[in-house]
């Protein structure tokens, strides 16, 4: 028997404090696959144990939620009968290690846990961070984490419809992945993970199980050093053509009664899986790992319960009912085995070669991990008005930031993924949200994922509300009614008072916003420890919303569409330039108050938004965000193919044309319509301006410039192709390129 020594207790991430705790939960010393059990449902990763105490002041009901936080993902009503199921998680340091296998496992990672609900996959974003672009490390990330998402989703015939990609040195040594999965189920088929009951057999599916991902979840729960790529086998391999079959298994199983739960085998693996839903099924669970298929020779039972192999699932059937299921998964020619029996002992009993492996409480691994309540630092928020330098010329200015890599084209990267396989996809990436038509109906799903993390390091709580309200007014932007949101939690150490800080002030920030929009947290993923040698990224709390179209015919995208149309601004503008990409791209600082955010001027200016898309008085709407109002009309000449001509007057300053106030739209109606339009915004109390109209081949700013459109493209579209040259994507095995 291996000896436990303080070093192996800290090799699994755990603590002298909480090995004791262990000791006493188990009334004697733990063996080594005892110890990692406890190190793979005690780790940060899969207990939230810096979190968890925080997490509850999330508003997480409301009369369209189904099920919030506590499964495999949310789910909310749609009407009809329907439901979407969503949720978002990372994948940060695995792709990190190996770009391309992190980011694909990341993608059928996420997909699983929305079809253990009973949802088909209609729909896939991320919300990608990588370091500064003259990173020596960075293009390689890039080509590996893309080809890895779009590998993966488009094997699977499931859309990548669209994200976030950003650049900051803050993620030299520490990429963030974060992948959001949305389906499609019937509101009254959805399948959950809690095992009640004993005698039921406890089944496994899927692929077999291998020594790849090992500690997985222990690794995702530490910081980086200089000895990161030593974690490489901790990698977990993928496997997308396994996957589909697995999907297409399990819905068929579930089109039968014969499943009473079921949960994917993600982080921690079938560690993690039995414990969960033993646990939330009051049950106990006894698993005999010879039945385990396996596909290397000599696994130990450590291995087996570690591994964290992709494609696999857990399932505990009705009794009797093993013939027919394995039917399903042979036809699909899966693995299938009978592995174990859930009992009401109330404990995870684990045998291997005739020999008990593994005997713990299950409340031990589900209820008692530790819950901690970190010392932290609220940090001051950063402060003062910004001025900018000296005086300008917009023209380059418009152009330097069109082409900069946080502003750019992402069309490089959504080429290479399939964003219209299924045909339900109505608004393609590039616009404020996604739109996918509900198979069969006239109705449509809204998706988006935002956060700023600039904001966020300058005011966790200020920046933590902006990310809600502009996936708020993203959702609002096509037309959609925001129904729920799934967060995604990316920040750096939690033992370090400051960063713990920022964890802190960014939950309460979320939970205010979502309070006040009525946009509830359904599901959600935290990651921390994402820091390089004590050098932390940019507080980044990734906010996936969804929103619902009830007609079609009332949505509209960012592109002009006819000469004419009268071109108005809702929301007041102040011009504030604090933390603006303008002040970082043309100034080269980062400096300043984050924008304030109004959250009952939110609502306020985007229920009217909303409205005017529904009464059919717009079709053509772009919310305000990074870059300001000039780069907002840019985006919407460039969609269009349409020029623009403004008239700002002595208002057409750097703060007024690049300055990121938030709550505000640009919107174009018939000329016929204006009049009424700016009338009902005065009665609503909604600040409205007529800033000009659409038409010609130009933008033009009146006495400032004249761009044609074709000039925007050029600058908007160059940076990416240029940075991902061919030399590029070399830097990948050539099995890895899409």
């Amino acid at each position: 028997m291996t000896a436990i020594t303080p070093e192996t207790i800290r090799a699994h991430g755990l603590s002298a404090e909480e090995f004791v705790r262990i000791r006493q939960l188990l009334g004697r010393d733990p063996n080594l696959v005892e110890l990692g059990i406890f190190s793979v449902m005690w780790s940060e990763h899969c207990s939230y144990k810096s979190t968890r105490a925080h997490l509850r002041r999330l508003p997480v009901t409301g009369p369209q939620v189904i099920q919030g936080p506590g499964e495999n993902a949310g789910v909310v009503d749609i009407g009809d009968g329907d439901a979407v199921v969503f949720k978002m998680e990372s994948h940060n340091h695995p792709s990190f290690i190996e770009p391309y296998q992190g980011a694909a496992t990341g993608v059928g990672g996420i997909m699983r846990d929305v079809f253990t609900m009973g949802a088909r996959p209609v729909a896939m974003m991320n919300a990608l961070r990588f370091g500064a672009p003259d990173h020596p490390k960075t293009r390689h990330l890039v080509a590996g984490v893309v080809a890895g998402i779009g590998g993966y989703g488009n094997c699977m015939g499931v859309p990548t419809v669209g994200g976030e990609v950003n650049f900051h040195p803050s993620n030299n040594g520490n990429i963030l992945v974060n992948a959001m999965c949305v389906g499609l189920a019937r509101r009254d088929r959805i399948f959950k993970s809690a095992a009640e009951g004993a005698g039921n057999p406890v089944v496994y599916v899927g692929s077999k199980t291998g020594r790849d991902g090992i500690h997985g979840a222990t690794m995702a729960s530490a910081e980086f050093n200089a000895d990161s790529e030593e974690k490489r086998p901790t990698v977990q391999v993928g496997d997308p053509f396994t996957e589909k079959l697995l999907l297409e298994a399990c819905l068929e199983l579930m089109a039968t009664d014969a499943i009473i739960a079921i949960q994917d085998m993600g982080a921690a693996g079938l560690t993690s899986s039995s414990a969960e839903m033993a646990g939330k099924g009051g049950a106990g669970i006894d698993l005999d790992l010879d039945r385990v298929p396996q596909r290397e020779s000599g696994m130990s039972a450590y291995e087996m319960l570690l591994s964290e192999s992709q494609e696999r699932m857990l399932i505990v059937l009705k009794p009797g009912r093993e013939a027919g299921a394995e039917v399903i998964f042979r036809k699909w020619e899966l693995d299938f085995a009978v592995i174990g029996m859930t009992t009401d002992s109330g404990r995870m009993v684990v045998r291997h070669k005739g020999e008990l492996v593994a005997d713990i409480p299950v409340h031990a691994l589900a209820d008692e991990a530790p819950v901690y309540r970190r010392p932290f630092t609220a940090r001051p928020p950063a402060s003062g008005e910004i001025v900018p330098a000296g005086t300008a010329d917009i023209e380059s200015v418009l152009l330097q930031m069109l082409g900069c890599p946080d502003l750019c084209s992402r069309r490089w990267i959504w080429q290479q993924y399939d964003y219209s396989v299924m045909t339900d996809t109505v608004q393609r990436p590039g616009g404020d949200a996604a739109v996918l038509r509900v198979n069969g109906a006239n109705k449509a799903i809204a998706i988006t994922t935002d956060v700023t993390p600039r904001y966020c390091r300058a005011d966790p709580f200020e920046g933590a509300k902006q990310a809600v309200a502009e996936a708020w007014r993203n959702l609002t932007a096509v037309g959609a009614r925001p129904l729920a949101v799934t967060d995604n939690l990316n920040f750096g150490n939690p033992e370090r008072p400051e960063t713990m800080g920022e964890i802190i002030r960014a939950i309460d920030g979320i939970a205010e916003a979502c309070r006040a929009l009525s946009f509830p947290v359904v599901s959600g993923n935290c990651s921390l420890y994402n820091e390089t040698n004590g050098e932390p990224i940019l507080p980044t709390p990734a906010i996936g919303g969804v929103g619902l179209i009830d007609d079609l015919a009332q949505m509209a995208t960012i592109a002009f569409k006819r000469t004419g149309d009268v071109l108005i601004l809702i929301g007041a503008t102040h011009g504030h330039l604090g933390q603006s990409l303008y002040l970082r791209e043309i100034e080269h600082r980062e400096e300043g108050a984050a924008p304030p955010v109004d959250l009952m001027v939110e609502k306020r200016n985007g229920d009217f938004v909303r409205e005017l898309i529904r009464s059919g008085r717009t079709d053509t709407v772009h919310d305000i965000s990074d870059g300001g109002l000039l780069i907002a009309v840019a985006e919407m000449a460039m969609a269009g193919g349409m020029g623009a001509e403004l008239t700002p007057g002595k208002d057409a300053t750097i703060p007024i044309l690049f300055g990121e106030d938030q709550a505000r739209y640009v919107v174009a109606v018939a000329a016929s319509k204006a009049e009424a339009v700016l009338a009902d915004a005065t009665s609503a109390g909604i600040p409205a301006l007529v800033l000009g109209r659409a038409g010609g081949g130009a933008l033009v700013v009146q006495d400032v410039l004249s761009i044609p459109v074709e000039r925007l493209r050029a600058a908007h579209e160059s940076w990416f192709p240029a940075f991902m040259s061919d030399e590029t994507r070399t830097l990948l095995p050539a099995r890895d390129i899409v």
